[in-house]
């Protein structure tokens, strides 16, 4: 008797504990989502392939986040993610557009998966200096693509420097399209890239940023093509002995962000999250042209052998690319061909 008493003293004791903790936890849940309701605060998530050392994402911490926050009176806050932690180019890319990310930092390139017209500045040769490619990019031909993007649910907040792409391999050093030939190199998912190694004979591979330097120190792919900021920042010169400055194409990042959430914002919000996001752009482009030489100074230290391009050189590579563009302009239309060639310089 004693025993059957024991155990329904503990039962009781029991069932008191979790009726009092549920019932705590069903009133206290609510007034947590209130407070969070409450505080009214926008979290604005940012991914990047970029290193933390890279000037993108020096910029964004100096230019965008720090003031963002600040002039928002904390109705901001700013998270940015480095080192692909949240995927590559594409993967973020797709995010921003369902949503479920509010910003990211990819190449043009990638984007050319939404919108095959945004292949256009990857074209070879389209510019030859960083002076020229930003005239074009912060003008007409910018402008048409920012349209071809805002359609598939983007919104373009700038245009930083990738900076011009050179070649890098474990072979020889390049000099004529013919030293191309037979060169496994690992390109970015973007037809024209592919289309223009095809065209100077070497065997592209488009293939993830996260599996490149792996890629290249097992010898799946003989070489890759990058600008020097990105040959330093993804240590390439560990693993590829020559670096040829062919300045195929002047890359682009850009700041993009899921346009139902920038108009989503308060108009005061909206209009300072765009002001942030130009400060960002401009100086960063500003550190990458002071430091171009820097990094490539480092691949040479490292051990790298870097060969430049004579004029009469570099004039073999964009005869040899020509085919390309008449390749793509049936593809990508009249309008956006007829605003490259006016830009081309």
């Amino acid at each position: 008797m004693k025993k059957a008493a024991a155990i329904i003293l503990v039962l009781a004791v029991v069932f008191c504990g979790w009726y009092f903790v549920s019932n705590k936890a069903a009133t206290e849940a609510p007034q947590a989502a209130q407070n969070t309701q409450s505080s009214g605060q926008i979290i604005i998530k940012v991914g990047s392939i970029d290193s933390d050392s890279h000037p993108t994402i020096q910029a964004m911490n100096k230019q965008f986040k720090e003031p963002l926050e600040k002039l928002s009176n904390g109705r901001i806050k700013v998270e940015i993610y480095p080192n692909a932690q949240l995927g590559g180019d594409r993967e973020m890319s797709e995010a921003v557009q369902m949503g479920t990310l509010q910003m990211a930092i990819p190449a043009t390139s990638p984007l050319a998966g939404f919108d095959k017209r945004v292949q256009i500045v990857d074209i070879p040769y389209l510019f030859s200096s960083r002076e020229a490619a930003f005239e074009g990019i912060d003008g007409e031909l910018g402008k048409t693509l920012n349209g071809y993007l805002e359609s598939k649910g983007f919104a373009v907040l700038g245009y930083l420097e990738n900076g011009m792409r050179h070649v890098t391999n474990s072979k020889r050093p390049i000099y004529t399209p013919e030293d191309m030939k037979g060169i496994k190199i690992r390109t970015m998912e973007n037809p024209m890239h592919i289309a223009y190694f095809k065209q100077v004979g070497a065997n592209p591979t488009p293939m993830s940023w996260g599996e490149l330097y792996t890629a290249l120190q097992q010898k799946t792919v003989d070489a890759q093509e990058n600008p020097y900021a990105l040959i330093v920042d993804g240590k390439f010169f560990e693993v590829q002995k020559y670096a040829s400055e062919t300045g195929h194409v002047f890359s682009f990042e850009l700041i993009i962000a899921n346009k139902k959430f920038m108009e989503g914002l308060p108009k005061d919000l909206k209009e300072l999250v765009e002001k942030c996001a130009t400060d960002a752009c401009l100086a960063q482009r500003k550190v990458m042209a002071e430091q171009e030489e820097s990094f490539k100074q480092q691949c040479i230290k490292a051990g790298m052998k870097c060969n430049t391009l004579t004029p009469e050189q570099k004039k073999a590579f964009i005869a040899a690319s020509e085919p390309v563009y008449k390749q793509f302009e049936a593809e990508l239309g009249k309008e956006i061909m007829e605003i490259a060639r006016k830009v081309q310089k």
